[in-house]
């Protein structure tokens, strides 16, 4: 497929978001297969076994609704940017290079971590599944992914997720429901449903809400803003289609990821230990044990089609940010070369490969990986959203939010200080801040301005009482939402005292293709 995309010279807006042309087949299976990776695999089936049945819905739903956010903010951005290839790009249009190199900067840091995810689950898998090892597989699947993402970039990562995608819903469809019936079906549930506690049992199992669908809903909520692979498509797919690609992505996402949960849940009812007691190696431990050799094969294409989908799309995103917003705007001064910027875009895809597959050898829990990089991109949402509709709000508000509001995430997040008496009382304000915030964005790219401050305020007000003396019981969420409290108020704060008026035409002027034609 990459092959037959390829051309001799490619053209640079090309390579990076496909010239803003993708028709709506394309532009939703892409925004599906990427956002299913391998946390979506291992992380969707360990929050079904360690939660039960809301475990499984959570990581889901949450998930897939974030697609759905971004969709009426991302119009905003293509109206104010039609020719943007990265977030970051607008920000140095708006603000200028710090604010620009701290968005970018996440996201290298990101997409580096999620190759690192990827990668990992792959060796994972093949080690489980094939006689190579881990590290035979990880660098297996980092030149796989190389090999068909370095020629044509962003084009074939396009390309190559909608077959993707085919074959993960294929898979899916036949995988799940075999394993459910093999371990017993409907009897399962009869047999099994002693061993789940009574929080397991429940839809509306609060110890999940808290620990994982919270934590997880401010963190994908992060994703959907702050993640280069996202916003890369939003800036490829036609303008009037992204509306109704973003929505169908949404329940493609959904309906995937919620079955994958199940089948921790239904390890869970049949009473199955994790293999060496790791989480990662629930599902392919499922698959080997409870699958024929063809349908092994079956999910051995579809989980690696998850991965690739979504590895080939860090690399595209990784590309982009380095030849726009490191050489395109800071290295050349806004006159690049076409075909130097290719030569750095490929380079950084060798580059980061490399990168990727080095520190994969770690070997870290994907679920923790997923929340803390989440949380990070927490302290950006708020100023880049802000940034784009509010004309008061500079670089130093910008800048001075995302360090506050990371340094706070960080004190909390690591238990710098005790979470006790004022302090926690402290800091639990702040979360409540964090709360409102994030309720009200969601109000505000849905509904307008007056619903989202209305949204916020009652969020804000109606958490105020429940995360005293609570809150600090759970860290993670404490410090997502302390990180969203702080960046927001430091940016209200140092926004008010500013009086100059940014004028948003001038972002469009700014932002401009780099490369009408190949040539």
């Amino acid at each position: 497929m990459s092959l037959s995309i390829g051309e001799k010279k490619e053209n640079v807006d090309g390579y990076m978001v496909s010239n803003s042309s993708i028709g709506f087949g394309m532009s939703a299976a892409s925004m599906t297969a990427t956002w299913i990776w391998a946390a979506s695999f291992y992380a969707a089936a360990s929050s079904g076994y360690k939660y039960g049945l809301s475990g499984a819905l959570h990581y889901g739903f949450w998930g897939a609704l974030m697609i759905l956010f971004i969709y009426p903010f991302g119009r905003r951005f293509r109206a104010l940017a039609p020719q943007a290839h990265t977030l970051a790009e607008i920000m140095h249009a708006r603000h200028g290079r710090s604010s620009q190199l701290i968005l970018a900067g996440s996201n290298i840091l990101g997409s580096c971590i999620s190759l690192m995810v990827n990668f990992t689950a792959a060796g994972t898998l093949v080690d489980m599944l094939t006689p190579l090892s881990f590290i035979q597989g990880v660098v297996l699947a980092g030149l796989g992914v190389l090999s068909y993402t370095l020629w044509s970039g962003f084009r074939s990562s396009v390309m190559t997720d909608f077959g993707q995608l085919i074959a993960m819903i294929l898979a899916a469809v036949i995988i799940i429901p075999m394993i459910y019936f093999t371990l017993g079906g409907s009897e399962l549930f009869v047999e099994g449903i002693h061993r789940l506690t009574p929080e397991q049992a429940s839809f509306f199992s609060k110890t999940a809400f808290l620990e994982q669908g919270a934590p997880y809903f401010v963190a994908v909520l992060a994703y959907a803003i702050g993640n280069q692979t996202i916003a890369q498509r939003l800036f490829a797919v036609r303008e009037d289609l992204i509306k109704p690609s973003f929505i169908t992505a949404t329940i493609g996402y959904g309906s995937i990821v919620i079955g994958l949960g199940m089948i921790g849940v239904l390890a869970l009812l049949a009473g199955i230990e994790p293999m060496d007691g790791d989480l990662n190696n629930l599902i392919p431990q499922m698959a080997s044990t409870y699958l024929p050799p063809f349908m092994i094969g079956m999910f051995f294409i579809m989980v690696l089609g998850s991965l690739s989908s979504t590895a080939d799309s860090d690399l595209a995103a990784l590309s982009a940010i380095v030849m726009t917003d490191i050489y395109g705007k800071n290295i050349a001064k806004g006159k690049p070369k076409a075909s130097t910027m290719l030569w750095v875009g490929r380079m950084t895809m060798i580059v980061a490969t490399v990168v990727g597959v080095v520190f994969a050898s770690l070997k870290l829990d994907i679920l923790t990986m997923l929340i803390f990089v989440g949380a990070l991109w927490g302290t950006i949402v708020f100023p880049v959203i802000a940034s784009l509709y509010w004309p008061r709000v500079n670089n130093f508000a910008f800048t001075g939010a995302v360090l506050a509001g990371f340094a706070m995430f960080l004190v909390v997040r690591f238990g710098w200080l005790p979470m006790e008496g004022a302090v926690g009382i402290f800091f639990e304000l702040l979360s409540s801040v964090g709360g409102g915030v994030v309720i009200g964005l969601m109000a505000f790219g849905f509904l307008g301005r007056t619903a989202g401050l209305i949204a916020g305020t009652l969020a804000m007000a109606a958490m105020l009482p429940l995360s005293l003396n609570f809150l600090r019981d759970y860290p993670v969420l404490l410090s997502s939402l302390t990180a969203y409290g702080v960046s927001t108020l430091v940016c209200v704060g140092l926004s008010l005292r500013n009086q100059k008026r940014f004028n948003f035409d001038r972002i469009a002027e700014r932002v401009v293709a780099f490369q009408r034609s190949p040539h």
